[in-house]
């Protein structure tokens, strides 16, 4: 694989690292929730980490989103990333309220 940069993706679902990096619809959204869904099945006693990076994007599938968050078992912890505005923002305080991060120069709107 000479010139590629190789993630594997399913990897870092083991570890329950998730992440949101594009404008929230209906696609990312349905993922997200099955991962989330599937994880807390898996073991309810760990916390999931969702990373954002993203513009915002569509009502439904991000309150779909924040309400997984909720209903879920483990804490969500939420990471910021560069930007979370609009529909981002509000996914990024549906995180456990003790367990929500921005990195120094992430943007929050």
């Amino acid at each position: 694989m000479h010139g590629y940069n190789f993630i594997p993706i399913n990897r870092l679902y083991r570890e329950r690292l998730l992440f949101l990096g594009q404008e929230v619809d209906s696609e990312i959204s349905n993922q997200l929730i099955g991962l989330m869904v599937y994880l807390s099945i898996e073991d309810d006693t760990k916390d999931l980490y969702l990373f954002i990076n993203s513009p915002g994007g569509w009502v439904i599938p991000g309150l779909a989103i924040y309400d997984t968050m909720q209903f879920v078992q483990p804490d969500v912890q939420t990471i910021c990333m560069g930007l979370a505005a609009s529909m981002g923002s509000f996914i990024l305080v549906g995180g456990e309220i003790t367990k929500r991060l921005a990195f120094p120069h992430a943007w929050r709107q």
